[in-house]
């Protein structure tokens, strides 16, 4: 008979343990604000910077001579030469003045701004 009363009140203990203690949250729902996170993190800092450096790339595969560009230390110049096996161009900053760059220091081109401006 003790062993009977025994086996029903571990067995009682048990199951009031179980329904006492919470229950722990699934895989996914413990990942899920990490998968948030970077899905957040893509949307507003990845995917805009790598879409301004393709266009970055664009720009300087455009590039041609006369044009008016401006490099990344703020040099504004109009390109006379570019070296077709090379990434060197060649920028005139005034009369006589010429200064060679790679095509990676071109910040922007300055007469392709220009011309949106005029057909106002």
């Amino acid at each position: 008979m003790k062993l009977t009363a025994l086996i029903v009140t571990l067995s009682s203990i048990a199951a009031f343990a179980e329904e006492a203690a919470p229950e722990q949250p699934s895989a996914l729902a413990s990942f899920l604000p990490l998968i948030l996170l970077f899905g957040v993190m893509w949307l507003f800092f990845i995917r805009p910077k790598s879409k301004e450096m393709k266009q970055m790339e664009e720009m300087r595969k455009a590039l041609k001579k006369g044009d008016k560009v401006m490099t990344s230390a703020g040099i504004i110049g109009t390109i006379t030469n570019m070296e077709e096996g090379s990434n060197i161009i060649t920028v005139r900053t005034g009369s006589t003045t010429l200064i060679d760059f790679e095509k990676q220091a071109i910040l922007r081109v300055l007469n392709a701004e220009a011309k949106p401006e005029e057909k106002k």
